[in-house]
């Protein structure tokens, strides 16, 4: 499933990248919502690799902003992505604290 999942979180991450590069959006809001809770609930399916999760969908809109605009400051959806998805791994550690452990046996 962690793969199945990981393909998911790449062509999500790749999806809202493209949605956010396109000339007439211009809602970062949304944009860090949708980030925001696809990596809490990536982290919360799987909290073994929040780490994974955060970089398959946050690295895309710093990765556009930085090689085509030059915005630096779009590192900050890539933050967004690592702590939301830490925080729902967390969560998914304490409210359901040996399911990671059935999980994988």
């Amino acid at each position: 499933m962690s793969k199945l999942l990981a393909v998911a979180a790449v062509a999500f991450g790749l999806s809202v990248a493209y949605v956010d590069s396109r000339p007439n959006w211009d809602d970062t809001g949304i944009t860090a919502v949708v980030v925001c809770a696809a990596c809490g609930l990536c982290g919360a399916l799987d909290p073994l690799r929040p780490w994974l999760w955060a970089l398959c969908i946050g690295v895309w809109i710093p990765a556009y902003g930085i090689t085509v605009t030059g915005n630096y400051g779009s590192l900050l959806a890539l933050a967004i992505a690592f702590v939301s998805a830490y925080a729902g791994a967390g969560l998914r550690k304490i409210l359901a604290p040996y399911a990671t452990l059935t999980d994988r046996a």
